[in-house]
């Protein structure tokens, strides 16, 4: 659904700061960001979080803990954060939430001589029989709910292990992408090339501008081909988050593309 969003920003603590700056710029969606400690689930009252969409008319996605890592070799940490996974599938049922974002976690290296090793590729086949794993228990967790697990592109997709990771949990069809643009600009690898060799798997955007590996601006205020983006969000038919730091540049964003809508044929 191409729907735009903003993301919780640090000038946006509560639940009602968000949603009556999400309603006043006209967008459709809040991304709770599960970083933040009043976004924890066991801190969630879903009531206040009910009343208040209905009362600004929106909706929520969810952005989950950038450390969250299902494969971890420390059996007692992966367990936390699968369940953490299985808690938040649960909320999100609760409140119709349709995405749950999420990163691929590189884990530990050791730099050697001439290159770092990533122990998730040294030890590939422990690491992707857990990938396995979680990729089956959340399949069996969201059943017939209408919510996808959108893979971010963070980094780059520069590792073997991330590359498989995608294979593995992309045979499920609760999974899927989340194409932050602004960070393939700044990565080693094209990012976009990869996730488009998945067709029909783009599901979510994180759209801001950026100068080389300096992202997260406001539309306009960037190198980016930011129309071509969201024309390609619109041929997918996902959700965008206008992905800016504070108040000021997402009001920017959202003037850019008000402005452009006409001339450059996406919506706004």
């Amino acid at each position: 659904m191409f729907h735009y969003g903003m993301p919780t920003l640090l000038e946006t603590p509560t639940i009602k700061s968000s949603a009556s700056l999400c309603a006043e710029l006209g967008l459709s969606f809040v991304e709770l960001n599960m970083n933040m400690p009043q976004y924890q689930v066991e801190r969630t009252d879903v009531t206040l979080l009910t009343k208040t969409a209905e009362k600004y008319g929106l909706y929520y996605t969810f952005h989950l803990d950038e450390n969250f890592s299902p494969a971890d070799f420390n059996k007692r940490v992966a367990d936390a954060y699968v369940e953490t996974m299985l808690q938040t599938v649960d909320l999100a049922k609760e409140l119709r939430v349709p995405i749950i974002n999420m990163h691929l976690n590189r884990g530990v290296y050791f730099t050697m001589p001439t290159e770092r090793i990533f122990l998730f590729d040294e030890y590939a086949d422990e690491y992707l029989a857990r990938i396995t794993a979680f990729r089956d228990v959340c399949e069996r967790a969201v059943g017939d709910a209408d919510i996808k697990i959108c893979i971010e592109n963070t980094e780059g997709y520069d590792r073997p292990f991330l590359r498989k990771s995608l294979e593995v949990l992309l045979e499920s069809r609760v999974f899927g992408f989340t194409f932050d643009i602004g960070h393939n600009a700044g990565a080693s690898v094209d990012d976009e090339a990869i996730i488009m060799n998945y067709p029909g798997r783009l599901r979510h955007m994180h759209v801001h501008d950026a100068v080389g590996s300096k992202n997260h601006l406001g539309l306009g205020d960037g190198n980016l081909d930011i129309g071509r983006y969201l024309g390609m969000a619109q041929t997918a038919d996902c959700r965008v988050v206008l992905e800016t730091k504070t108040i000021e540049a997402l009001r920017r964003s959202v003037q850019w593309i008000r402005e452009r809508q006409h001339t450059e044929g996406f919506r706004a």
